[in-house]
């Protein structure tokens, strides 16, 4: 089971990153950096390569929406050889209140053109001559939508590998299908291992029975905050306020899938409550309703049997990488938090 963390990404990035040189020698396996309405992730890890030597990068997620698929390509291999060969393109369709208020673009068909992106990429990056009839994207454009001189053309540059890793972050059925069909990785939120089985095993198995075995198995990436000890507890309480703003606040009535995640784990009129009071502006109120069993199942919050035990539902539930959040007074407590659960988890 590999170790992972997630960078923050509303301040203290150069901090975090002069930092990151400990959490790869405490045995950190790969970073996530993630990109919102945020600094951009592509500077930053870039930044990461520079500072880095054996530490994968991961960008978690990059919205399908906010650049072509031929830049995500490009993005992707320029990414993977600075950092030499240490990249993995972390791909999400965000949501509809970030993508059309923050980038002005029609939140449309996300299945689909997640699939098409991937195709897309993967040409790109054999250095095939680009040429691609979708439904959603052509290339080159045909005439009647441009100038008509849109010409077939090949990456310049040779990649330093045809196939980087690609992983999609989801939490919808379909969604989920095709990540287990297409990508190297599948990035769910709010992984919940006794439940993951009921929920997205359908889907996994459906994808799974189209997935080309080139692919090898898929990797799939459990986010949780971890702090290891007896009087840990309080730090639960933490994941209150985002817990509500993801389940109340991301997305409209009928527009969350986070909402629709939590309905789908059982717990309807929490989430039904929650994202009422969210809308309201009655945030505090919103976030006391998060149910603590949610916060404890998906967390590695406690002593080191309860996290013990969390890491065996994990790996028994199919999770092989784990995305933590260290939480502790001071960078040298965190370190040691990273060292503790590699050891916990060979």
């Amino acid at each position: 089971m590999r170790i992972g963390m997630a960078l923050n990404y509303a301040g203290g990035f150069k901090e975090t990153v002069a930092e990151l040189a400990d959490y790869e020698k405490a045995g950190l396996d790969i970073v996530f950096v993630a990109e919102a309405y945020s600094f951009d992730a592509v500077s930053q890890m870039g930044y990461i390569a520079a500072r880095t030597e054996r530490l994968q990068i991961a960008s978690g997620i990059l919205p399908i929406y906010s650049r072509t698929p031929a830049l995500l390509a490009m993005t992707a291999a320029g990414l993977d050889y600075v950092s030499d060969g240490r990249f993995v393109l972390g791909l999400g369709a965000s949501g509809p209140q970030v993508i059309e208020g923050f980038h002005g673009v029609p939140y449309t068909a996300p299945l689909g053109r997640t699939r098409e992106v991937i195709e897309i990429c993967r040409k790109v990056w054999r250095r095939e001559r680009l040429t691609h009839q979708g439904r959603y994207y052509t290339l080159p454009l045909p005439p009647e939508q441009g100038t008509g001189l849109g010409k077939p053309l090949k990456l310049i540059n040779h990649p330093v590998r045809q196939d980087i890793p690609i992983v999609v972050a989801a939490i919808g059925p379909k969604n989920v299908e095709l990540a287990a069909e297409l990508a190297q990785g599948w990035e769910p939120i709010f992984y919940l291992p006794e439940k993951a089985a009921g929920v997205w095993g359908p889907s996994l198995a459906a994808g799974k029975g189209r997935r080309d075995p080139a692919l090898g198995e898929l990797d799939v990436i459990a986010q949780a905050p971890l702090a290891i000890g007896d009087d840990v507890e309080a730090i639960l309480e933490l994941g209150r306020p985002m817990a509500a703003l993801y389940i109340g606040g991301m997305g409209a009535k009928g527009r969350n899938f986070y909402n629709d995640l939590a309905r789908r784990y059982g717990y309807e009129e929490v989430a039904e409550r929650v994202q009422d009071l969210y809308l309201e502006g009655r945030k505090d109120e919103a976030a006391a309703l998060i149910p603590r069993d949610l916060l404890e199942k998906t967390s590695l919050v406690g002593s080191e049997g309860f996290v013990r035990d969390r890491i065996a539902a994990l790996k028994e539930s199919g999770v092989t990488t784990l995305n933590v959040a260290p939480i502790a007074h001071g960078h040298a407590e965190r370190v040691r938090l990273i060292e503790r659960i590699k050891e916990l988890a060979a």
